[in-house]
């Protein structure tokens, strides 16, 4: 089997993954809630920034993780927010676990 193949299969396995199919069933979910869709979208944004200011090195912007967090302990007050968080974590440990075997499996070349 070459390696092109084993990567195709990483993808189907992926995708019939508990942990895939779960996040995108809750993902459905809340993007067909309109209140909860924009609300996330709202969290989205102010996380990116969030997380982009701390990747830069900048200043923390306490306000702005202040309001994040706040938005984020309303939106976990509806069950299927906080499923879908939950689930959201799972799928990225998974894809964060892949990541790293992979990255394991070349470490001898990027040192």
């Amino acid at each position: 089997m070459n390696v092109y193949d084993t990567a195709n299969r990483l993808a189907y396995e992926i995708k019939e993954s508990e942990e895939y199919k779960n996040y995108k069933k809750l993902k459905k979910e809340v993007e067909e809630n309109i209140k909860l869709k924009e609300k996330l979208d709202q969290f989205e944004k102010m996380r990116y920034e969030v997380q982009l200011v701390g990747i830069q090195g900048a200043k923390q912007d306490n306000e702005k993780a202040n309001q994040m967090q706040k938005l984020y302990l309303e939106l976990i007050q509806e069950e299927i927010m906080k499923k879908y968080f939950d689930s959201e974590l799972k799928f990225n440990v998974l894809l964060t676990d892949i990541n790293k075997i992979i990255g394991d499996a070349v470490q001898d070349l990027i040192k």
